[in-house]
């Protein structure tokens, strides 16, 4: 199959004779057509050049960096999934680690791309799981925009956490808890979650006033690959199940 692409050179002209306001107008300047086909030689030395590159790359997208013991999969119509928990569980490692008083992470079902497949995980798995440059943010909330994050998950039907226990009943919030405790209006919490929603992403708004915020340099991605490295220095393997930290009764 042959492709044409047409290169057009536009211009303005500027009309100004009758109006003290400038107008422009665009034209089609010429076309020029390229035949692209198999017709056309690869260039060699190009391919020289970016072979090492490519084969550096390959190498460490394919390095093993865990074992998952199961399919570990998204469902974007369930309340909770083995891909949310598994995604929720690492954040809220990482976030423990950056602050000892985090309490709960959050993340969303449209930011998990990818499933895992059971046996070796690489780089690249985690790659296809987290292709965005996200990085990690710890948010301070009080016990009031807790409940609106509650909300948003009656509404939106589940998004994945760590930390939270959710029971959704007749388009409601039944229970809603922290470690196991109620929400306290008053009280203060600190969710580890990352910019892209911090910002207000996925239409988030009950980020918009936090108490404190702090972001740091460490990218999402890598959180996931130090999870599931952290888990294969103790000789584990990567294990989610559905727990029920997210449940809709009807």
């Amino acid at each position: 199959m042959k492709y044409t692409v047409l290169w057009c050179s536009l211009f303005f002209v500027v009309l100004s004779l009758s109006s003290c306001k400038t107008q422009f107008q665009h034209q089609i300047n010429k076309g020029q057509y390229y035949q692209i086909d198999t017709s056309i030689v690869a260039d060699s030395s190009i391919i020289t050049y970016y072979a090492p590159y490519k084969a550096k790359l390959e190498t460490e997208m394919n390095r093993v960096i865990g074992y998952a013991d199961h399919y570990i999969t998204r469902n974007r119509n369930a309340p909770e999934s083995l891909m949310g928990n598994f995604f929720a569980d690492a954040l809220l490692w990482k976030g423990k680690q950056l602050d000892p008083d985090v309490q709960a992470s959050f993340a969303t079902k449209d930011g998990i791309r990818a499933d895992l497949h059971a046996g070796n995980v690489t780089v690249g798995n985690i790659f296809e799981v987290m292709p965005f440059e996200n990085a990690v943010c710890i948010l301070t909330l009080s016990g009031g925009d807790m409940l609106r994050l509650a909300d948003y998950m009656v509404k939106t039907g589940g998004q994945p956490v760590g930390g939270m226990e959710l029971v959704i009943e007749n388009g409601k919030a039944k229970e809603f808890l922290i470690q196991g405790k109620p929400i306290a209006p008053d009280a203060l919490y600190k969710l580890v979650t990352y910019d892209y929603l911090a910002n207000g992403g996925d239409y988030i708004t009950f980020f918009d006033n936090p108490i404190a915020r702090k972001d740091y340099n460490q990218l999402l991605r890598e959180t996931l690959m130090e999870y599931v490295s952290d888990l294969a220095k103790q000789e584990k393997h990567v294990q989610v199940k559905l727990d029920g930290r997210v449940q809709i009764i009807k």
